[in-house]
């Protein structure tokens, strides 16, 4: 080190670096990996393990059971932390590293920051064909890794030790830009790896991370507010990005000076509270028939922190066409989407330029008391919605029994089937940022995966708080080994496990239009020689936690008293009816395909419904 390097392998110097990697949130320093999680193998543990194991402290590692799960944990991590910090997940080369391409998707679709280190074959080539290489006889530079192209914001293959003293800050400068965020990937071959070279120590000195927060255009904002004050009913979706950008309590007090109604996508679920006054529910397909109906008639859409998705527009039919949208969002590829007056900036700075540029404009009286009569109906209809009695057990049912024993500060987290639908529907938010709906990416085996890594982070602030998962069946047996990740790790979950017999939401999407029942419910599979009821409760107590389970949702309400005092991970079961108790009310219209030529009438009457509501959608780019 007298020269002023000092000699590492390419492993050791990596993570050396993240060890030395801080950040400044809200006046703490705190480092800016949080650890990892990893599974082990030939193309990891010699030389990554050897340099793991030496900063075991300062990078805690996690012991994963899958490694799609272990993105997935990675994923609930950078949310729960705001995507101010993140974690790293490392696989072996070849089958370990092609089960983290789910997750990578699921962070690049969602722009979550997760570092992904993985395995790759000798730079050498000289052991090639190695164990579980592919061999591309016309490119042999090509591997399973570069599928990883696609689905990360950063993408490198360390091909020389030397390399990352540029590869490293380039990926965390990926990880942390509010426009670009998303998974970073670098490929380790198994060789360079344990390769030496002499580093600077400049490279490993302490460095303090800010998140940039990009100022709009004094333009942009004169055109939006211009637009904005032409409004006569105006109204405000309001993003995930919202919460990415600390700013809550701008978009608040904006609207609540501005008097302007505020909607929510699924992302943005949890930006307001539950009683707040213009908080007039989520909007879109899963959404409410209040926020729809003001959605509906807004002349002024007002999009901020949101990258638009079918879920939030009802595959564009849910606004008028001759609506004027205003989209303030830090991404400039979300900002101009269909032709709207774009703001490229941060969410809270911009928000603070376009109330001073609004003068002493309000949005009219019975504007905003027309959206608040909407709420008063749709606050009516979740409340019977979420009752039970005689009537089959639901979704909504044991939603509403949590909801009504649950901690404010509880964080609640489901997945893709029909719980996305049913939390956004019907969850009453009781704080600010405590409900995570994965349906950017609609990914099955989030939940459980997703929760346990929510609740490593939920444990370094709140450890006296609970980590709730809503899993249906179907995700539970796709992936539910991080039940035994929790009790390994000591991050106890609380995991209701809805049992409706199948994939009970795409079932409802095939009769829905015209087709029969078929491969969705158990009871429907062709090839099902005799359908059995799976014991959840036998097999979640298999991994080590406490399991029960219900019959109803007074029986619930009893188990999730018990499920909060317990000191581990506490897994409650219950049977849903596959059929009744979906939330019948506030959908918004969604584009699927569906056959223009068939034989079925069912079918062919579907098909026509469906074409029907096309000419509200909205043409744009």
């Amino acid at each position: 080190m007298n020269d002023g390097t000092v000699r590492l392998t390419t492993a050791q110097a990596i993570i050396r670096y993240l060890a030395s990697q801080f950040i400044e949130i809200d006046g703490e320093e705190m480092r800016l990996c949080g650890g990892g999680f990893g599974i082990f193998g030939h193309g990891n543990v010699t030389c990554l393990g050897e340099a793991l194991y030496d900063h075991r402290e300062a990078l805690p590692l996690y012991r994963g059971q899958n490694e799609q799960s272990m993105g997935f944990a990675a994923a609930g991590y950078a949310k729960q932390w705001l995507r101010q910090r993140f974690m790293f997940c490392t696989a072996s080369a070849g089958p370990g590293t092609a089960n983290l391409l789910t997750a990578a998707a699921l962070a690049h679709a969602n722009r979550l920051p997760m570092l992904m280190l993985c395995g790759d074959i000798f730079l050498t080539r000289l052991p090639d064909p190695v164990l579980q290489q592919l061999e591309h006889f016309g490119n042999p530079a090509m591997g399973l890794n570069d599928a990883f192209k696609a689905v990360s914001r950063y993408w490198d293959r360390i091909t020389h030790p030397a390399q990352i003293i540029q590869s490293l800050p380039a990926a965390i400068a990926t990880m942390l830009d509010p426009a670009d965020c998303g998974p970073a990937f670098l490929g380790l071959p198994q060789d360079v790896q344990g390769w030496a070279y002499d580093y600077p120590v400049e490279l490993f000195e302490k460095k303090v991370h800010r998140i940039r927060r990009q100022a709009p255009d004094a333009a942009e904002i004169a055109d939006a507010a211009a637009a904005i004050a032409s409004a006569k009913r105006p109204v405000i979706i309001a993003g995930g990005g919202v919460q990415y950008s600390r700013a809550v309590k701008e978009l608040t007090a904006f609207a609540e000076v501005r008097q302007i109604p505020v909607i929510e996508t699924i992302a943005g679920r949890a930006n307001l509270l539950n009683d707040h006054p213009l908080n007039i529910g989520p909007v879109g397909v899963t959404g409410s028939d209040s926020a729809n109906a003001i959605a509906e008639k807004a002349d002024v859409i007002i999009a901020i922190g949101t990258r638009l998705q079918d879920f939030t527009t009802g595959s564009w039919t849910a606004f008028d066409k001759a609506a004027k949208l205003v989209s303030l969002n830090a991404a400039r590829h979300d900002a101009s989407k269909h032709l709207s007056l774009p703001v490229v900036g941060d969410a809270k700075l911009a928000i603070e330029a376009l109330d001073a540029a609004l003068g002493g404009y309000t949005s009219p009286a019975d504007w905003t008391g027309f959206a608040q009569d909407q709420r008063k109906a749709w606050d009516a209809y979740v409340a019977g919605n979420v009752a039970h009695g005689n009537r089959p057990n639901s979704y909504a049912q044991a939603i509403g029994v949590v909801n009504a024993l649950c901690d404010a500060r509880d964080r609640v987290v489901t997945a893709a089937g029909g719980l996305p639908a049913e939390v956004t529907a019907n969850w009453r938010t009781l704080d600010i940022g405590t409900v995570d709906v994965e349906f950017g990416f609609s990914c099955m085996g989030y939940e459980i995966a997703g929760g346990w890594g929510a609740r490593i982070a939920q444990f370094e602030r709140e450890p006296d708080k609970d980590t709730i998962v809503f899993v249906g069946d179907g995700s539970y047996l796709l992936m539910n080994s991080d039940i035994y990740s929790s009790v390994l790790s000591d991050r106890k979950l609380i995991i209701l496990v809805l049992d409706n017999g199948g994939f009970a939401v795409i079932n409802k999407l095939q009769n829905n239009t015209g087709n029969e029942s078929f491969n969705n419910l158990i009871a429907d599979c062709p090839t099902v020689a005799e359908p059995f009821a799976v014991d959840f409760e036998a097999h979640a107590a298999a991994m080590g936690a406490i399991a029960e389970t219900v019959s109803s949702p007074a029986e619930l309400g009893e188990a999730f008293k018990r499920a909060k005092a317990s000191p581990k991970t506490h897994v409650i079961v219950m049977k849903v009816d596959a059929y009744d108790g979906w939330t019948a009310q506030g959908h918004a219209w969604w584009e699927v395909g569906t056959p223009h030529v068939t034989d079925n009438p069912k079918v062919e009457a579907a098909h026509k419904e469906q074409e029907s509501t096309r000419v509200k959608q909205r043409k744009g780019i």
